[in-house]
């Protein structure tokens, strides 16, 4: 029985996963249950799985929680804050955390399970990309487990040799020439910049094949996604970013692929169902079902695959600069980002100023080794504040 922490219980991830352990109870059990603001919904979901705890992030909100759980009837407890959820992802209650808190916020939870020796599911890639160093780091003091649950990076881990530390000693001594991403190209695929110009937020979160929140759809829209999965794929798997392709695959059914030195290339396909990989790393290494349908390769009778359109969607060919710049690139590419993207979500800011942001800050703001955690918090600070003034200046 493994006892599962779920944060980001409320959203899209949270969703998939609690869908997941309420097919199999003899096998898990979710003991944790954390929203960031959606107290009726986290309420409900108590209702039904009955955790031990229960934790909101705004304080503001815990007495409404605590009210919502008394009147239910259940002993869960409540809770609400940072150290909070940093307690609990570090505490006795589960062996197993579901990192999906959106963003930056997720961060020193999510280095708390890892160095408390949890079993590590990162859905929250930001994480990794804003201090990968020191994620890793966490992961060798605690010695726990981290499996990656983007699609994509589950495909590389299930594709590549290894062992339960996600991290290649070398991916060289293990034959592999190249990690190959997938991307459905999102709602603007084939689109010129010309047609970009006058994008809606609606347009944006379209996503033709995956149904994620608003936040994520973006950055799918614009590419930076894959950016961000590019630096995930670095750290997770000791990869250079010479060894680490992007291809575009509209259908959205091969997750990714591993070339190796024999000409082999080994790829995980499935449908378009997030349930697959977060069934995977609750499970691994057995496999359970995961409630998603069969793949019906007669029906979907074609792959197709392109190169990504570098010109029109510049976020990815930033996210690989940040990646070559080293240091605390990656943070500022990751905070200028998630305030750009919540300008264009607010109707602040046209789609393809998102990149020229996100180039300003880059360009302002000079990358340097990764030392500390306050150092990388104060980064994020600047680039964030970086990124306001750039805004203002560019479009506001």
């Amino acid at each position: 029985m493994r006892n599962i922490a779920v944060f980001g219980a409320t959203g899209s991830i949270g969703a998939s996963t609690l869908d997941v352990i309420a097919r199999h109870p003899q096998h898990f059990r979710a003991r944790v249950l954390a929203a960031h603001r959606s107290v009726e919904a986290l309420a409900e979901l108590c209702q039904r799985f009955q955790p031990e705890l229960a934790i909101i992030a705004d304080p503001a909100l815990e007495a409404d929680l605590r009210t919502r759980l008394l009147r239910a009837g259940l002993s869960t407890r409540a809770a609400s804050g940072s150290d909070a959820l940093n307690e609990a992802a570090a505490g006795s209650l589960c062996d197993t955390v579901v990192a999906a808190i959106v963003g930056a916020a997720g961060l020193e939870s999510t280095l708390a399970a890892a160095r408390a020796g949890k079993r590590l599911l990162l859905a929250n890639k930001e994480s990794i990309v804003m201090a990968g160093p020191l994620l890793l780091a966490a992961l060798a003091e605690g010695g726990g487990e981290l499996l990656p649950v983007d699609s994509e990076h589950n495909a590389l881990f299930q594709a590549l040799p290894g062992r339960a530390a996600v991290r290649q000693d070398s991916l060289a001594a293990a034959g592999v020439r190249k990690l190959i991403l997938t991307a459905s190209g999102g709602p603007f695929r084939g689109k010129t910049r010309a047609e970009l110009g006058a994008i809606t937020p609606a347009q944006a979160v379209a996503h033709p094949n995956w149904r994620m929140g608003r936040k994520i759809s973006v950055d799918s829209a614009s590419l930076m996604n894959k950016g961000l999965e590019v630096i995930e794929a670095h750290f997770l798997f000791a990869a250079a970013p010479d060894q680490i392709d992007v291809v575009v695959h509209p259908q959205s059914i091969v997750h990714s692929l591993v070339e190796y030195s024999d000409g082999s290339v080994l790829a995980q396909l499935g449908n378009p169902d997030m349930r697959t990989a977060l069934c995977y790393g609750l499970a691994w290494p057995q496999r359970l079902d995961a409630g998603v349908k069969p793949l019906d390769l007669i029906a979907l009778a074609r792959l197709d695959f392109q190169p990504p359109d570098l010109d029109t969607f510049r976020c990815l060919g930033l996210a690989y600069a940040a990646l070559r710049a080293g240091g605390t690139a990656p943070t500022v590419l990751n905070a200028a980002n998630e305030i750009a993207v919540a300008a264009f979500l607010d109707g602040q800011l046209p789609f393809l100023a998102i990149a020229e942001v996100i180039e300003s800050c880059l360009e302002k703001i000079p990358s340097e080794p990764v030392a500390n955690l306050a150092q990388l918090i104060q980064t994020d600070l600047t680039a964030r504040d970086t990124a306001q003034r750039m805004m203002r200046r560019l479009h506001c």
